[in-house]
């Protein structure tokens, strides 16, 4: 068994972001990876207007997941999900998907559908970069109020521009469809109210709620580690 990561949008360094759960999981036996996404920057070009966006994404994500036979988790965090709904699609290793304060996106809807009827206020968009990014002086209290200090710090330093387009690109497939599905309600997320998290995992097979901020991997590893070994 095998775990993918696909982390959310505006931030590089997937495996950073995810490191604190995969230590332990590697403890057990259980190996991971987080792909570059290209739209965060990470692949080399630049995030931004003419540069990559979803497509690249779904390609860089759907390369990994086709490496090999191995059974496979993917867990999809935040905008991962709407990369994992076309990227995990039709590919017979993918054995679950767990989806960690996540969008499970139909197929033609985009990141734009999502939302609760405004602009982010911890997101700034530059038009003329045509990229968009949390605010760095928001991201602790928006997204990490619940992890340790150290945590925190790393954090800001691994903040993107992502590419713009990104937000209003649609999906082609919903792999959230054929491939049984978790999700996970962060109950204290401050970017993604649980609210509005218990609407998006109306369409998975099962939900699973935990006391946790918007990255619980980083601030409740153990809980996110033992849900993943018991899938």
């Amino acid at each position: 068994m095998r775990i993918v990561f696909v982390h959310g949008a505006c931030v590089r360094d997937g495996s950073w972001w995810w490191h604190r759960t995969a230590e332990l999981l590697q403890e057990r036996g259980v190996a991971s990876v987080a792909p570059a996404l290209p739209s965060c920057g990470e692949t080399g070009r630049p995030g931004g207007a003419g540069g990559p966006g979803l497509p690249e994404d779904v390609a860089a994500v759907r390369q990994v997941l086709q490496d090999g036979d191995e059974p496979t988790i993917v867990v999809a965090h935040s905008y991962g999900g709407i990369v994992t709904a076309e990227a995990a699609a039709g590919i017979d290793a993918v054995q679950h998907l767990l989806l960690i304060s996540s969008y499970l996106p139909e197929v033609g809807q985009s990141l734009s559908e999502f939302g609760d009827g405004g602009p982010a206020p911890f997101l700034d968009v530059d038009p003329g970069a045509g990229t968009f990014g949390v605010r760095p002086e928001l991201l602790v209290d928006t997204f990490l109020h619940d992890c340790d200090p150290e945590v925190q710090a790393q954090a800001v330093d691994r903040l993107a521009g992502q590419s713009v387009q990104v937000i209003g690109q649609a999906v082609g497939a919903a792999a959230w469809q054929q491939v049984p599905s978790t999700y996970l309600v962060c109950a204290q997320d401050r970017g993604t109210p649980a609210r509005l998290q218990r609407e998006f995992a109306r369409r998975a097979g099962s939900v699973v709620e935990l006391d946790a901020g918007h990255h619980p991997f980083l601030s409740r590893p153990a809980a996110v580690g033992d849900l993943l070994l018991s899938l």
